[in-house]
């Protein structure tokens, strides 16, 4: 199973030719495969996309994003207290953001390969990513 970051999920289904070949590839092979996970942060992402109008959906918000998971197969990987205590430890230069450290966090845990085009989040050691 692989854990994709949000905009590799929206990209995924909105703009596909957005995403590197080496990424497309490994979300084929995982949706015929073990799987693609979001982790849970990237709901709340995804409803504040829709909300703010940077992402359009069909009928509610909550439709939208159901419509986004039924398209990609993607499960969702809950937030846990492992998870919540990892992502206080990366290091300085990992991006701020706590969505993006959730994401990196759950990745960690779960032992993912994580799917990211985030430069700072593919630079760290902590992690394996694919892009």
């Amino acid at each position: 199973m692989i854990i994709v970051d949000t905009h590799v999920l929206v990209w995924s289904v909105s703009e596909p030719g957005r995403l590197s070949r080496l990424a497309a590839g490994s979300i084929r092979r995982a949706r015929h495969g073990d799987g693609v996970a979001i982790a849970s942060i990237t709901l709340w992402e995804l409803a504040s996309l829709f909300w703010r109008g940077r992402l359009q959906g069909r009928g509610t918000v909550e439709a939208s994003i159901q419509l986004i998971l039924d398209a990609t197969g993607a499960v969702v990987r809950p937030i846990t207290p492992e998870i919540v205590s990892l992502s206080m430890q990366f290091p300085e230069s990992y991006p701020k953001d706590p969505a993006d450290r959730l994401i990196g966090a759950t990745a960690r845990a779960e032992g993912m390969l994580l799917i990211t085009h985030d430069e700072r989040i593919r630079s760290s050691p902590l992690l394996k990513t694919v892009w």
